[in-house]
Protein backbone atom coordinates (compact mmCIF):
# COMPACT_ATOMS: atom_id res chain seq x y z
CA UNK A 1 0.00 0.00 0.00
CA UNK A 2 2.83 2.37 0.94
CA UNK A 3 4.64 1.68 -2.33
CA UNK A 4 1.41 2.26 -4.26
CA UNK A 5 0.88 5.69 -2.64
CA UNK A 6 4.54 6.55 -3.14
CA UNK A 7 4.19 5.76 -6.83
CA UNK A 8 1.09 7.96 -7.17
CA UNK A 9 2.62 10.97 -5.41
CA UNK A 10 6.13 10.54 -6.82
CA UNK A 11 5.75 13.38 -9.37
CA UNK A 12 4.79 15.79 -6.59
CA UNK A 13 7.65 14.55 -4.38
CA UNK A 14 10.13 15.09 -7.22
CA UNK A 15 8.89 18.66 -7.79
CA UNK A 16 9.06 19.51 -4.08
CA UNK A 17 12.50 17.97 -3.82
CA UNK A 18 13.68 20.08 -6.78
CA UNK A 19 12.25 23.29 -5.27
CA UNK A 20 13.89 22.52 -1.91
CA UNK A 21 17.30 21.91 -3.48
CA UNK A 22 17.26 24.88 -5.83
CA UNK A 23 15.15 27.35 -3.83
CA UNK A 24 17.77 30.11 -3.83
CA UNK A 25 18.36 29.69 -7.55
CA UNK A 26 14.64 29.92 -8.27
CA UNK A 27 14.31 33.07 -6.17
CA UNK A 28 17.32 34.61 -7.92
CA UNK A 29 16.00 33.80 -11.40
CA UNK A 30 12.56 35.13 -10.45
CA UNK A 31 14.08 38.42 -9.30
CA UNK A 32 16.16 38.67 -12.47
CA UNK A 33 13.06 38.03 -14.58
CA UNK A 34 11.16 40.89 -12.98
CA UNK A 35 14.16 43.17 -13.23
CA UNK A 36 14.59 42.48 -16.91
CA UNK A 37 10.93 42.45 -17.91
CA UNK A 38 9.70 45.35 -15.76
CA UNK A 39 11.54 48.25 -17.35
CA UNK A 40 10.86 51.86 -16.35
CA UNK A 41 11.15 52.85 -20.00
CA UNK A 42 8.68 52.64 -22.85
CA UNK A 43 9.71 51.32 -26.26
CA UNK A 44 8.84 53.35 -29.33
CA UNK A 45 7.65 51.86 -32.61
CA UNK A 46 11.15 52.38 -34.01
CA UNK A 47 12.67 50.19 -31.28
CA UNK A 48 14.18 52.95 -29.14
CA UNK A 49 13.33 53.59 -25.49
CA UNK A 50 11.62 56.64 -24.03
CA UNK A 51 12.79 57.59 -20.55
CA UNK A 52 10.04 57.79 -17.92
CA UNK A 53 8.94 61.37 -17.27
CA UNK A 54 6.10 60.87 -14.78
CA UNK A 55 6.00 58.85 -11.57
CA UNK A 56 3.23 57.32 -9.48
CA UNK A 57 3.74 56.89 -5.74
CA UNK A 58 1.22 54.99 -3.61
CA UNK A 59 0.25 55.79 -0.03
CA UNK A 60 -1.89 52.85 1.04
CA UNK A 61 -2.89 51.60 4.48
CA UNK A 62 -2.13 52.97 7.97
CA UNK A 63 0.73 55.47 8.13
CA UNK A 64 3.46 54.17 10.42
CA UNK A 65 6.85 53.50 8.82
CA UNK A 66 7.10 55.91 5.88
CA UNK A 67 10.79 55.43 5.08
CA UNK A 68 10.09 53.73 1.74
CA UNK A 69 7.60 56.41 0.64
CA UNK A 70 9.99 59.16 1.69
CA UNK A 71 12.73 57.46 -0.31
CA UNK A 72 10.51 57.36 -3.40
CA UNK A 73 9.63 61.05 -2.98
CA UNK A 74 13.29 61.95 -2.55
CA UNK A 75 14.31 60.02 -5.68
CA UNK A 76 11.54 61.71 -7.67
CA UNK A 77 12.69 65.08 -6.36
CA UNK A 78 16.29 64.48 -7.46
CA UNK A 79 15.48 62.92 -10.82
CA UNK A 80 15.95 65.28 -13.77
CA UNK A 81 13.85 63.01 -15.98
CA UNK A 82 10.75 62.93 -13.75
CA UNK A 83 8.69 66.05 -14.49
CA UNK A 84 5.68 65.37 -12.27
CA UNK A 85 4.44 63.02 -9.56
CA UNK A 86 1.02 61.46 -8.99
CA UNK A 87 0.44 60.33 -5.39
CA UNK A 88 -2.41 57.84 -5.10
CA UNK A 89 -3.84 57.74 -1.58
CA UNK A 90 -6.06 55.16 0.09
CA UNK A 91 -5.31 55.42 3.79
CA UNK A 92 -7.26 56.02 7.02
CA UNK A 93 -4.32 57.93 8.52
CA UNK A 94 -1.97 56.82 11.25
CA UNK A 95 0.69 58.21 13.58
CA UNK A 96 1.12 61.99 13.68
CA UNK A 97 4.89 62.30 13.23
CA UNK A 98 5.22 60.24 10.00
CA UNK A 99 2.13 61.97 8.56
CA UNK A 100 3.77 65.36 9.14
CA UNK A 101 7.04 64.02 7.70
CA UNK A 102 5.25 63.05 4.49
CA UNK A 103 3.41 66.38 4.30
CA UNK A 104 6.62 68.38 4.34
CA UNK A 105 8.41 65.99 2.00
CA UNK A 106 5.62 66.52 -0.53
CA UNK A 107 5.81 70.28 0.07
CA UNK A 108 9.53 70.21 -0.80
CA UNK A 109 8.80 68.07 -3.88
CA UNK A 110 6.09 70.47 -5.04
CA UNK A 111 8.57 73.36 -4.89
CA UNK A 112 10.55 71.60 -7.65
CA UNK A 113 7.95 69.85 -9.79
CA UNK A 114 4.13 69.42 -9.94
CA UNK A 115 2.43 67.03 -7.55
CA UNK A 116 -1.16 65.82 -7.88
CA UNK A 117 -2.82 63.73 -5.18
CA UNK A 118 -5.57 61.32 -6.17
CA UNK A 119 -7.80 59.98 -3.39
CA UNK A 120 -8.78 56.55 -4.67
CA UNK A 121 -10.72 55.49 -1.57
CA UNK A 122 -10.03 57.02 1.84
CA UNK A 123 -8.01 60.17 2.42
CA UNK A 124 -8.54 60.83 6.08
CA UNK A 125 -6.75 62.35 9.02
CA UNK A 126 -3.01 61.61 8.72
CA UNK A 127 -3.21 60.72 5.02
CA UNK A 128 -5.06 63.97 4.33
CA UNK A 129 -2.42 65.84 6.33
CA UNK A 130 0.26 64.21 4.17
CA UNK A 131 -1.49 65.43 1.00
CA UNK A 132 -2.28 69.08 1.77
CA UNK A 133 0.73 70.72 0.09
CA UNK A 134 0.19 69.13 -3.33
CA UNK A 135 -0.77 71.28 -6.33
CA UNK A 136 -4.12 69.55 -6.56
CA UNK A 137 -6.18 67.03 -4.62
CA UNK A 138 -8.60 65.12 -6.83
CA UNK A 139 -10.99 62.69 -5.14
CA UNK A 140 -12.78 59.69 -6.56
CA UNK A 141 -16.58 60.33 -6.45
CA UNK A 142 -16.90 57.53 -3.90
CA UNK A 143 -13.97 58.62 -1.72
CA UNK A 144 -14.25 59.48 1.96
CA UNK A 145 -12.39 62.64 2.97
CA UNK A 146 -11.51 64.51 6.17
CA UNK A 147 -11.49 63.27 9.74
CA UNK A 148 -9.15 66.15 10.58
CA UNK A 149 -8.57 65.43 14.24
CA UNK A 150 -6.21 63.86 16.75
CA UNK A 151 -6.83 61.04 19.19
CA UNK A 152 -5.00 59.16 21.93
CA UNK A 153 -6.57 56.06 23.41
CA UNK A 154 -5.72 53.62 26.16
CA UNK A 155 -7.32 50.86 28.20
CA UNK A 156 -7.89 50.48 31.93
CA UNK A 157 -7.07 46.91 32.97
CA UNK A 158 -7.17 47.59 36.72
CA UNK A 159 -10.29 45.49 37.47
CA UNK A 160 -9.10 42.60 35.31
CA UNK A 161 -5.71 42.61 37.03
CA UNK A 162 -7.37 42.53 40.45
CA UNK A 163 -9.49 39.53 39.45
CA UNK A 164 -6.53 37.49 38.29
CA UNK A 165 -4.25 38.65 41.10
CA UNK A 166 -1.76 40.83 39.24
CA UNK A 167 -0.44 44.14 40.55
CA UNK A 168 2.20 46.54 39.28
CA UNK A 169 5.29 47.98 40.92
CA UNK A 170 6.66 51.31 39.75
CA UNK A 171 9.73 53.39 40.46
CA UNK A 172 9.60 56.72 38.67
CA UNK A 173 10.99 60.22 38.54
CA UNK A 174 8.64 62.88 37.22
CA UNK A 175 5.02 63.48 38.19
CA UNK A 176 3.66 62.68 34.73
CA UNK A 177 5.83 59.66 33.97
CA UNK A 178 2.88 57.24 34.26
CA UNK A 179 0.53 59.31 32.11
CA UNK A 180 -1.40 56.99 29.82
CA UNK A 181 -0.73 53.86 31.87
CA UNK A 182 -3.18 50.99 31.23
CA UNK A 183 -2.90 49.60 34.77
CA UNK A 184 -5.24 52.08 36.49
CA UNK A 185 -7.65 54.94 35.88
CA UNK A 186 -5.86 58.09 34.79
CA UNK A 187 -5.71 60.91 37.32
CA UNK A 188 -7.36 64.22 36.39
CA UNK A 189 -4.02 66.03 36.20
CA UNK A 190 -2.73 63.34 33.81
CA UNK A 191 -5.80 63.60 31.58
CA UNK A 192 -5.51 67.38 31.52
CA UNK A 193 -1.86 67.20 30.51
CA UNK A 194 -2.58 64.65 27.77
CA UNK A 195 -5.48 66.80 26.57
CA UNK A 196 -3.11 69.75 26.23
CA UNK A 197 -0.90 67.62 23.96
CA UNK A 198 -3.90 66.61 21.85
CA UNK A 199 -5.12 70.22 21.62
CA UNK A 200 -1.72 71.56 20.59
CA UNK A 201 -1.31 68.87 17.92
CA UNK A 202 -4.82 69.56 16.61
CA UNK A 203 -4.04 73.27 16.46
CA UNK A 204 -0.96 72.51 14.34
CA UNK A 205 -3.05 70.22 12.09
CA UNK A 206 -5.82 72.72 11.33
CA UNK A 207 -3.33 75.59 10.92
CA UNK A 208 -1.34 73.64 8.33
CA UNK A 209 -4.52 72.61 6.49
CA UNK A 210 -5.74 76.21 6.47
CA UNK A 211 -2.39 77.50 5.17
CA UNK A 212 -1.99 74.83 2.50
CA UNK A 213 -5.59 74.91 1.29
CA UNK A 214 -6.02 78.70 1.69
CA UNK A 215 -8.85 78.34 4.19
CA UNK A 216 -9.74 80.51 7.16
CA UNK A 217 -8.55 78.75 10.29
CA UNK A 218 -11.27 80.55 12.26
CA UNK A 219 -13.79 78.45 10.35
CA UNK A 220 -12.07 75.17 11.23
CA UNK A 221 -15.28 73.62 12.54
CA UNK A 222 -16.58 73.67 8.96
CA UNK A 223 -13.73 71.70 7.40
CA UNK A 224 -12.19 69.97 10.43
CA UNK A 225 -13.59 68.96 13.85
CA UNK A 226 -12.94 65.31 12.82
CA UNK A 227 -15.87 65.37 10.37
CA UNK A 228 -16.01 62.82 7.58
CA UNK A 229 -17.07 64.13 4.15
CA UNK A 230 -18.04 62.60 0.85
CA UNK A 231 -15.91 63.76 -2.07
CA UNK A 232 -18.50 66.34 -3.19
CA UNK A 233 -18.97 67.63 0.37
CA UNK A 234 -15.20 67.91 0.76
CA UNK A 235 -15.01 69.97 -2.44
CA UNK A 236 -17.64 72.38 -1.09
CA UNK A 237 -15.67 73.05 2.11
CA UNK A 238 -12.38 73.36 0.22
CA UNK A 239 -10.63 70.12 1.16
CA UNK A 240 -10.37 68.84 -2.43
CA UNK A 241 -10.14 70.61 -5.78
CA UNK A 242 -12.02 68.22 -8.04
CA UNK A 243 -14.22 65.14 -7.90
CA UNK A 244 -13.18 62.87 -10.74
CA UNK A 245 -11.54 59.58 -11.68
CA UNK A 246 -7.85 58.72 -11.87
CA UNK A 247 -7.70 59.47 -15.60
CA UNK A 248 -8.56 63.09 -14.81
CA UNK A 249 -5.83 63.16 -12.16
CA UNK A 250 -3.32 61.82 -14.69
CA UNK A 251 -4.40 64.39 -17.28
CA UNK A 252 -4.06 67.20 -14.71
CA UNK A 253 -0.53 66.12 -13.87
CA UNK A 254 0.33 65.86 -17.56
CA UNK A 255 -0.85 69.44 -18.09
CA UNK A 256 0.93 70.82 -15.02
CA UNK A 257 4.14 68.99 -15.94
CA UNK A 258 4.04 70.30 -19.53
CA UNK A 259 4.83 66.84 -20.82
CA UNK A 260 3.82 66.04 -24.40
CA UNK A 261 3.64 62.26 -24.03
CA UNK A 262 3.31 60.53 -20.68
CA UNK A 263 5.85 57.80 -19.94
CA UNK A 264 5.16 56.47 -16.47
CA UNK A 265 7.93 55.04 -14.34
CA UNK A 266 7.19 51.43 -13.45
CA UNK A 267 7.98 49.87 -10.12
CA UNK A 268 9.53 46.43 -10.07
CA UNK A 269 6.63 43.98 -9.70
CA UNK A 270 8.36 41.70 -7.21
CA UNK A 271 9.42 44.69 -5.10
CA UNK A 272 5.88 46.01 -5.15
CA UNK A 273 4.39 42.68 -4.06
CA UNK A 274 6.88 42.16 -1.22
CA UNK A 275 6.59 45.77 0.01
CA UNK A 276 2.80 45.64 0.02
CA UNK A 277 2.71 42.31 1.89
CA UNK A 278 5.21 43.43 4.53
CA UNK A 279 3.71 46.90 5.04
CA UNK A 280 0.18 45.55 5.42
CA UNK A 281 1.26 42.88 7.91
CA UNK A 282 3.36 45.26 10.01
CA UNK A 283 0.71 47.97 9.87
CA UNK A 284 -2.07 45.70 11.11
CA UNK A 285 0.01 44.43 14.03
CA UNK A 286 1.32 47.88 14.95
CA UNK A 287 -2.06 49.65 14.81
CA UNK A 288 -3.62 46.97 17.01
CA UNK A 289 -1.01 47.22 19.74
CA UNK A 290 0.20 50.80 19.51
CA UNK A 291 -1.14 53.41 21.98
CA UNK A 292 0.77 56.34 20.51
CA UNK A 293 -0.70 59.64 19.38
CA UNK A 294 -2.58 59.20 16.11
CA UNK A 295 -4.14 61.29 13.41
CA UNK A 296 -6.43 58.39 12.59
Amino acid sequence: MFNFLKKIFSPIIVILDFITKYFKTIVFLTIMYFLVYSPSEKMNDNGTFEVANLQRIELFGPILDVSKTLNEINKAKKSKNIKGVLIVVNSPGGAVAPSVELAYAIKELKAIKPVVVYASGIIASGSYYASIWSDKIIANPGAMVGSIGVIMQGVNTEELMQKIGISTQTVKAGKYKESGTPTRKWFDYEKNQLQSVIDDTYKMFIQDVANARKLDVKNHTQFADAKIFTASQAQKVGLVDEVATISRAQDSLLKLSKVDTAVWKKQDKLDKFIDKFISQTVAKISMNFSSSLKAY
